[in-house]
């Protein structure tokens, strides 16, 4: 590796530790205060960063308390559509879940202030909605692209809600599980007792 692909590297480690540390102030001025019971100069201030450096990364409150949405890694979307990495749907459905879950964004204690933010603002519960339905339908068009059009997108976003089925009943665990478990193995766990049910 060069050295420039390497200080590249470590400028991107930076951006992303930068972003992550904003959303979990945010997440955590929200839990304290209400979305309405903060600035944006105060999240600079708590994130330790200059107001210009926070429009950079959120354009606003809203964007900040639910952080950047998800994106799967190119490699991993191209090995899902091209049938692996196990040729089991499910199975290969539940290895994209683990890349999203291992994200340093998805530690238990960030979940948690996240589903009590949701909870408590209807303002963010509607803009993670619509979020939602895009990573869903581009979820759905992924799993076309490999199962082929037969597969119908009903059948393919019935499937998609049974997985997101066992991430809320996660969720709803992340405040009393002290297992020191990640989010990853506990939605792991929670899928396997789904699958035993329904098999």
């Amino acid at each position: 590796m060069t050295a420039s692909a390497i200080e590249v590297g470590r400028r991107e480690a930076r951006r992303q530790e930068t972003e992550l540390r904003i959303h979990r102030c945010a997440l955590r001025l929200t839990d304290e205060r209400g979305l309405d019971g903060w600035t944006m100069d105060e999240l600079a201030d708590a994130s330790e960063v200059s107001r210009r450096t926070l429009f950079n990364y959120f354009p606003g409150k809203v964007d900040a308390v639910l952080g950047s949405t998800p994106e799967l890694p190119a490699d991993a979307l191209e090995t899902f559509r091209t049938g692996g990495p196990t040729g089991r749907l499910l199975d290969d459905l539940e290895v994209l879940a683990e890349r999203i879950l291992t994200d340093k964004e998805f530690d238990p204690e960030t979940m948690a202030l996240g589903r009590r933010a949701l909870h408590c603002t209807p303002r963010l519960l509607m803009v993670a909605h619509e979020r939602f339905e895009q990573v869903m339908r581009d979820l759905v068009d992924h799993i076309l692209r490999r199962e082929g059009p037969q597969f119908g997108e009903d059948r393919a976003r019935l499937l998609l809600r049974v997985l997101v089925g066992v991430f809320d009943h996660t969720l709803d665990h992340l405040d009393t599980d002290d297992s020191g478990r990640s989010v990853a193995e506990i939605f792991h766990r929670h899928l396997r007792q789904a699958r035993d049910l329904l098999a």
